[in-house]
């Protein structure tokens, strides 16, 4: 009997799984996912600043695959019965093996006002409501010195010379960089005219701004929320062990530690190195994953033992506009080297770096650095 093989979501790793999985297993294999395209997360913050992004339909994307796909949402798995419930449908869609790449959304639930007054950049959807709110403003706070809040912030402030941009982190900007990546972020804001406040956690959201941790006002009329993300719900609702942020559980071939028919990739998996280092949420480390999982469940179809996890990080890649750019490099465990490149370069490296994501997901059998 033909196996099925179902993939939920159709992101960065989702849809590379659901063509590997068709191309190394001989499964049956169905791809269910939300909307009908798919969307390049990692350039969301140009969407916001203005920039047209090219249109990627998931049917031109699975064409001559094999892979079915159905556009809606999965509300509910049954694990016990290897069924998932869908939000639009009365059908059930059956399983043999699951493989679970739900992603992620931003966590606006965290702070006071954060869901009702802030703006996010997870969804096209999001960047498309910011995009249009920040035509009526004058001023944007964004919250987060994470990677996604540095590059929309200097996203923002290049395409908009007069929106005055504010960027507000809780630790030191680009705690996680080399001194030399730390300064050069300091030339490029300042150049940019980006405002700066450091160390300054946040209490509340307003209609009008922020309130800071120590009462202090931060006056914007637009505020985006860059200050991590969750995962949905949907695993830990259905029995599967899932750590404190509701991610799966998986050991090295991704499989769900409770439920071994499951194979967890992406933002919504806890992996982790042999060393037990977690493996942080990036297309660095989705991509590689997706292949080595679906590469481990189509050896344990035929069974064959499948091969260690072997993974290591390069570099992080931080865009600050369309000229410039920083890439860190870093060592294999992801702590940063003091070797950068930086400026036009950078900006070149890092294009070819998203335009490679797309390159792999239509030829997702190109070797990464796992």
């Amino acid at each position: 009997m033909t196996r099925r093989i179902v993939v939920v979501g159709a992101g960065y790793t989702g849809l590379a799984a659901a063509k590997l999985a068709a191309r190394w297993t001989g499964a049956r294999v169905t791809l269910i996912n939300a909307t009908d395209r798919f969307v390049e997360r990692v350039r969301l913050h140009e969407l916001v600043a203005g920039r047209r992004l090219r249109d990627l339909p998931l049917s031109d994307l699975l064409k001559g695959t094999g892979v079915e796909l159905v556009v809606d949402r999965v509300t509910d798995i049954d694990a016990q019965a290897r069924t998932l419930q869908l939000a639009n449908s009365a059908r059930e869609v059956g399983y043999d093996h699951l493989i679970y790449a739900v992603g992620s959304v931003a966590a606006v639930t965290s702070v006071p006002g954060a869901a009702e007054h802030a703006f996010s950049l997870a969804s096209n959807d999001d960047a498309l409501r910011l995009r249009q709110r920040l035509a009526e403003s004058e001023v944007v706070a964004v919250v987060g010195g994470g990677l996604t809040g540095i590059e929309a912030a200097a996203e923002l402030a290049e395409a908009n010379p007069a929106l005055k941009v504010r960027l507000i982190d809780k630790g030191e900007l680009g705690a996680g960089l080399s001194q030399r990546g730390k300064k050069h972020l300091r030339r490029t804001f300042a150049r940019l005219g980006v405002e700066l406040r450091e160390n300054a956690g946040v209490s509340e959201v307003r209609p009008d701004g922020l309130v800071l941790a120590d009462g202090a006002h931060v006056a914007a009329d637009t505020v985006v929320w860059t200050v991590g993300f969750r995962v949905p719900d949907l695993a830990e609702r259905a029995g599967f062990a899932v750590d404190g942020s509701g991610r799966v559980i998986v050991d090295e071939e991704f499989r769900s530690i409770s439920h071994p028919e499951v194979t967890a990739i992406g933002d919504a998996a806890a992996g982790r190195m042999r060393t037990g280092q977690e493996l942080r949420m990036a297309c660095a480390t989705g991509l590689p994953s997706s292949q080595h999982a679906v590469r481990a469940l189509a050896d344990r179809l035929t069974g064959r033992q499948p091969r260690p996890l072997r993974f290591r990080y390069l570099n992080q890649c931080i865009s600050l506009g369309r000229k410039d750019a920083l890439v860190q490099f870093v060592h294999r465990d992801d702590t940063p080297r003091e070797a950068v490149l930086t400026g036009r370069k950078a900006a070149l490296y890092k294009e070819a770096i998203v335009r490679g994501t797309i390159i792999f997901e239509r030829h997702p059998t190109i070797p990464t650095s796992l």
